[in-house]
């Protein structure tokens, strides 16, 4: 995905294979803003005629003499700081007049004749009188600019413009560039903004004159190096963008909203007055990169463009993002470039380009081995202390400084540092970056050992990586020299060619395949949340940062300075160039050490990820089972088999189990035998995996709403709606009371290591103690007790432990496999997380806009999935009391069951859903009842699960073996 916006949407960015760039009359390709200095504004051009100085006659080996009529027809470009005249013919460069070389401009006379004009007599022409020019791309090579620094005269004659109407707005941009530097800036800026305000957008290029006009505004569209004006347009179908001037591919951009897949707003210069708008396929471009003056503009831009009925963008949310990497669905490329782009890093915007880490500290060696980890950066520590040595001198350097301190000097990605890798590929932006000139043949990116040895060793040097060296589906051409520009000869002797590579690559190709192998590997799939917490996590600044040597020059910090609140511009323009030059730190996105991801985190492995997905969900399944069953050191025994084969799920049994609603069923420890209750307020018990009725016996004279058995007894717990739960036991067929437990219906109930928790619509959740009485010769078959006994021994010691209140009714409740913390849920979906055995509320959040119907504890870590009335599953990292993952299945889901990645999820249409939640995709999808799904039990031993539904029928899912 880099560099996609370099090539597309830059006029003068070429075609990979080519070093020379054709010029054409109607697109005028050949002149860029590239061209231009920093910060120059590009007006409006003019066709005009050349008349080239006579002095030039004495130089044989010139470009002029080329032209035997001393002429060039080509366009005269008016800029804020210079002419600019662009000839149509390739043979000569395009030359640049600097305002401040004018020595005089005037209006002249003449009468030589040219064929191009259809009038006779006398003409008027500029004349200009300039010390210096500029001339670049001479026979369309790129190559250093050429300063011309002789006086001479320039003759321009004007083909349909008058010379009257035109000289007046080059000579007061002169007579800016006459005033103190301060004085100059003020009064350009004021003919921009002059200008500027007078542009008004063209409603002659809507796409249908029927649009209704949402929102008009000005902003700044921005590529590497360049910022170019013009007028945005929001209308009911369409984002239009128009610049200012004729410098862009296309006179107007064109983004239907449906073709918006992305709006991400973006901080720039410090500011938060960006926005992104990444588009689909099928738009004229791929994205576009937009800053206005103020951030209440990107702000109201914002607001209205994404409420609009056409906008359908994509669901990127940085909790889903990040839960999907831990769980190993997207590999630590992609997680990085999503990271890049939420912290406001831009291929646009190479003052804030995506940085990536140095995973490799091995460039001498003949071969590697990518399970040694000994061939790999310390990703725990910022690159500046990699070098003890250097880190101890950089200390005690510090320490001397005034306040602010930093440790280091140089930033870990500025612009010239990117371009010092892409210059191979991209030497246009050098050139514009330098004036002109490419960097000294010694200090260019010639080796790549080298360049490791230079960060981890020079006192100033501490840059990271860009993504073009991980990224497989880009290009090599940064490591040679394709366009074959001449970039000079090295002290060595040796010319700048191809990038010197590592012994272990044997070709450019090679490099990023290693490379991309070893930021894939397990080492650093292990160690790569340390690195993410020093570029976007809570070690970047403050305390954290300075305890982690990680402190950089204060205006690389986002809050150092308030651009917006300085007035003078002048100072204003220098904090701008200081912050471009010094680097900016990311965009903080975590304010707590970032998870480590995980290798065994339920069915998939990370491994095979990388080659893509199928686009069929049961082809996506059926592969994804194969390559975990190929994963090196990880048995087919580690993965359930109901899992294994979940293309192959069928129903293997049902039954119309009760009169009225099933509202709880459950499997006995043994997976031999299933128990449900409904709102006929019986209990019933069926054999696997006939479904067999074994038991039917009513509980209580209202209805059974949950239960549960008791592993290793013969008790079946029964929660009830009159406030009461029972015992049920198996070997005795009896009943009895067990706790007169709330002052309303019982919903819900848990059990773990004598601890039962119960929920209830009183608004409370209670925490009880019960003894289940079994000594170990009974448990061994020693059971010779009646009725009065089984009561008594569960009735024995019965305690409260803690009691916990809500605003609203109790809905399910999950206590974690440890019994150390207790997840409630409520019919206001909020989910409350509680400390025991004491009941200390520890983190409560709102995961739901309606009831939340199931809450379920991982079993691998301290994480809970909820499901609600809202159609969305949740999963909470339970410490920090945060989403860390939301997927909408788009209906109401009444019941789940949770193993790893994969979650079974019961609808409210009837339908059973297999879910992947690090994917985010639907594996299966299949119709299960006729009607809601309400509740769902997945066996001891993952070989079955059984759902119960509204039409009163219980079903029984698996695979025959």
């Amino acid at each position: 995905m880099m560099l996609v916006a370099m090539q597309d949407q830059d006029n003068y960015s070429c075609r990979s294979h080519f070093h020379k760039f054709p010029r054409d009359e109607e697109t005028d390709v050949s002149f860029s803003l590239l061209l231009l200095e920093p910060g120059e504004i590009y007006f409006e051009d003019f066709a005009a005629i050349y008349i080239l100085p006579n002095e030039s006659t004495e130089n044989d080996d010139g470009w002029e003499n080329k032209f035997e009529d001393g002429m060039l027809r080509g366009r005269l470009k008016v800029c804020s700081k210079s002419l600019v005249f662009d000839s149509r013919d390739i043979r000569a460069p395009i030359i640049k007049f600097p305002y401040r070389s004018f020595e005089a401009i005037d209006e002249g006379k003449t009468t030589r004749t040219n064929e191009l004009l259809y009038s006779e007599g006398e003409q008027s022409i500029i004349e200009l009188t300039c010390s210096m020019t500029v001339e670049m791309l001479e026979g369309g090579v790129l190559q250093p600019y050429k300063f011309c620094r002789e006086e001479h005269s320039h003759l321009f004659q004007l083909i349909y413009a008058e010379v009257s109407e035109v000289l007046p707005k080059i000579c007061q941009l002169h007579r800016a560039s006459t005033l103190p530097p301060n004085d100059q800036n003020t009064m350009i800026q004021a003919i921009v903004r002059s200008r500027q305000s007078r542009q008004k957008f063209d409603r002659a290029l809507l796409g249908d004159l029927s649009e209704t006009e949402v929102f008009e505004t000005k902003a700044n569209k921005v590529t590497p190096l360049v910022t170019n004006p013009g007028t945005v347009l929001l209308t009911t179908s369409m984002l239009y963008f128009q610049p200012h001037n004729n410098a862009e591919k296309y006179p107007v951009i064109r983004i239907g909203l449906s073709e918006i897949q992305q709006v991400i707003k973006r901080r720039y210069l410090l500011r938060q007055v960006g926005l992104e708008v990444f588009c689909r396929d099928q738009c004229m471009v791929k994205h576009l990169l937009l800053t206005f003056k103020e951030s209440g503009e990107r702000e109201k831009l914002y607001d209205l463009l994404i409420q609009l009925e056409k906008v359908n963008m994509d669901d990127m949310r940085q909790d889903n993002m990040s839960y999907q990497w831990q769980a190993g669905a997207i590999s630590n490329y992609d997680y990085l470039c999503y990271l890049n782009s939420q912290a406001d890093r831009s291929e646009n915007d190479l003052t804030q380009y995506p940085v990536f880490p140095w995973v490799l500290a091995d460039y001498v060696s003949e071969t590697l081995d990518l399970t040694d980890h000994g061939i790999y950066r310390d990703l725990s520590k910022p690159i500046g202390a990699l070098n003890e040595e250097r880190l101890k001198r950089l200390k005690d350097r510090c320490k001397d400084m005034p306040e602010p301190r930093f440790l280091y000097g140089s930033h870990y990605s500025t612009p010239g540092f990117v371009l010092f890798y892409l210059v191979r590929q991209y030497p246009q932006y050098m050139l514009c970056l330098q004036n002109g000139r490419f960097d000294h043949p010694d200090r260019m990116f010639n080796s790549l050992p080298e360049t490791w040895c230079n960060v981890t060793t020079n006192p100033s040097d501490f840059k990271e990586l860009i993504p073009n060296f991980y990224n497989l589906d880009g290009s090599a051409d940064f490591l040679t020299n394709s366009l074959r520009i001449n970039f000079g000869v090295r002290q060595n002797g040796k010319p700048v060619g191809e990038v010197e590579l590592p012994p272990w690559a044997k070709d450019p190709l090679s490099v990023i395949k290693i490379m991309r192998e070893a930021l894939e590997s397990e080492y650093v799939s292990n160690h790569l949340h340390l690195w993410i917490d020093l570029i976007f996590g809570y070690k970047q600044n403050g305390e954290e940062a300075e305890k982690s040597d990680n402190l950089f020059y204060h205006l690389c910090y986002e809050g150092s300075v308030d651009l917006g609140a300085i007035t003078d511009l002048n100072d204003r323009l220098a904090l701008e160039v200081q912050i471009t030059e010094f680097g900016q730190v990311p965009k903080q996105l975590f304010g707590r050490p970032h998870p480590r991801r995980s290798r065994s985190y339920g069915l998939y492995d990370s491994t095979h990820l990388t080659d893509g997905m199928a686009e069929d969900p049961d082809d996506f399944m059926e592969n994804s089972i194969e390559s975990a069953e190929k994963c090196p050191g990880r048995s087919s025994s580690t993965v359930p088999s109901l899992w294994q084969r979940l293309t192959d799920l069928q129903r293997l049994g049902e039954c119309r189990a009760h009169r009225e609603v099933i509202l709880g069923v459950a499997f006995t420890a043994d997976a031999q035998q299933i128990i449900s209750v409904g709102q006929d307020s019986l209990i019933k018990m069926y054999a696997v995996p006939g479904l067999d009725q074994m038991r039917s016996v009513r509980v209580s004279s209202m209805a059974a709403s949950c239960c549960l058995h008791l592993p290793s007894t013969d008790m079946v717990l029964v929660g009830s709606w009159d406030n009461n739960v029972y015992t049920y036991n198996l070997e005795y067929s009896q009943v009895c009371m067990l706790l007169e437990a709330h002052s309303d219906a019982v919903s819900c109930m848990q059990w773990k290591n004598n601890i039962l928790v119960t929920g209830s619509w009183d608004c409370t959740t209670r925490v009880w103690s019960v003894d289940d009485g079994m000594s170990d010769d009974a448990r061994n078959g020693d059971k010779a007790r009646g009725r009065g006994s089984t009561q008594s021994s569960l009735s024995a010691g019965q305690n409260i432990i803690c009691e916990m209140d809500h605003d609203s009714p109790v809905s399910c409740v999950a206590l974690h496999p440890e019994g150390s913390l207790l997840a409630t849920g409520t019919q206001d979906g909020v989910l409350s997380l509680w400390l025991l055995p004491g009941g200390d509320l520890m983190n409560q959040l709102n995961c739901h806009k309606r009831g939340m119907n199931v809450a379920v504890w991982s079993t691998v870590d301290d994480r809970i999935l909820t499901g609600g009335n809202d159609g969305l599953l949740t999963i909470v990292d339970a410490h920090q009391g945060t989403k860390i993952c939301v997927h909408n299945l788009e209906e109401v889901v009444r019941c789940v069951a949770w193993e790893g990645r994969l979650v079974i999820a019961g609808g409210v249409s009837g339908n059973v859903i297999v879910f992947d939640m690090g994917t985010g995709l639907v594996i299966k999808r299949f119709s299960a009842h006729n009607g809601p799904v309400t509740c769902l039990a997945l066996s001891p031993n993952n070989s079955h699960f059984v759902t119960g539904s509204e039409d009163r029928r219980i079903m029984l899912w698996g695979v025959n073996s």
